[in-house]
């Protein structure tokens, strides 16, 4: 009983500088003070998350074996997520092109990093980085075609994709990088999620009733089909066990905050995909002494 009420009260000191911001962001909205919503979006899609790929992409310690391990791993465990939530959302009577991004990816960044590695340590870390690594490339550029608002031509020579295409050029031909392009990479990265949390909170303090009701169906798919998904595949590869702990965490993740702002970019669905967001996270914390033992158990 001790040591899940540490694990409590370490998940809600992980959790208080999201929260901190999303409530910031509801402040601003309930306030109706001036808030440019579309040029953070435009912002952060084009300019700072491409910055926050490469710059993950070219500073990953993991060795290129052990990149490939969890790519392949994260690849496998998305891909059945993404099978079992437009099934679902299918049954559910919901959009499937709009809402499936929301449901099958997890939040693998501003959530991710730090509770895999207060529950594993650096190995974790290193891990749950690669995961992030394969879940953004997979999220900017598979998983926003899929929205019906994109232009399919122009997402492929979108930012995101280009910064992703670079990255993982120079690694694997070894090609140095200047430390001045990583350093400008990590500054722009480092301000994707505070805005990220910002416009969600934003969006929070004006979202109707209904958002949150089919919100809410959208973050249940998320985060039962990502832990099954995630739990299968650690199966099916017979992982080791700190990376089969890592990967079993970052699938159950709550919706990825940048799938709202897609949603909200290109969709009339940004209100659902906020609210799956805000009950998926808040249910998380609450689950979160549970899963961290959980994935605990196995390492």
């Amino acid at each position: 009983m001790l040591a899940i009420a540490q694990f409590y009260l370490s998940a809600i000191v992980l959790m208080m500088p999201l929260l901190s911001c999303v409530g910031i962001g509801v402040f601003w909205g309930k306030r109706d003070l001036p808030f440019g919503g579309s040029f953070i979006t435009t912002l952060v899609t084009s300019v700072t998350t491409p910055a926050l790929v490469f710059h993950t992409f070219v500073t990953t310690h993991l060795d290129d074996r052990a990149l490939a391990d969890v790519a392949a791993a994260t690849l496998l465990a998305l891909l059945l997520c993404a099978l079992a939530c437009a099934l679902l959302l299918k049954l559910g009577r919901l959009p499937v092109r709009t809402l499936l991004p929301t449901a099958f990816l997890p939040n693998a960044g501003n959530l991710g990093l730090p509770i895999s590695q207060l529950a594993f340590g650096d190995a974790g870390l290193s891990v749950a980085v690669a995961f992030f690594a394969v879940n953004s490339f997979v999220m900017h550029t598979i998983a926003v075609r899929l929205l019906p608002g994109v232009n399919t031509k122009g997402s492929w020579k979108s930012p995101i994709l280009l910064a992703s295409v670079v990255a993982v050029a120079m690694r694997m031909l070894h090609i140095p990088v200047p430390d001045w392009v990583i350093e400008t990479a990590r500054m722009l990265g480092a301000v994707t999620v505070p805005l990220m949390l910002l416009s969600l909170g934003h969006a929070l303090a004006l979202i109707p009733a209904n958002g949150i009701k089919d919100g809410a169906k959208v973050a249940a798919m998320r985060l039962v089909t990502g832990l099954a998904a995630g739990l299968a595949i650690v199966w099916l590869l017979d992982l080791e066990p700190v990376l089969a702990g890592a990967l079993t965490l970052q699938m159950a993740m709550p919706c990825a905050v940048v799938s709202y702002m897609y949603a909200k970019r290109y969709t009339p669905l940004g209100d659902t995909a906020a609210g799956a967001v805000l009950v998926s996270t808040v249910v998380f914390l609450l689950l979160a002494p549970l899963m961290l033992w959980f994935t605990r158990a196995g390492t």
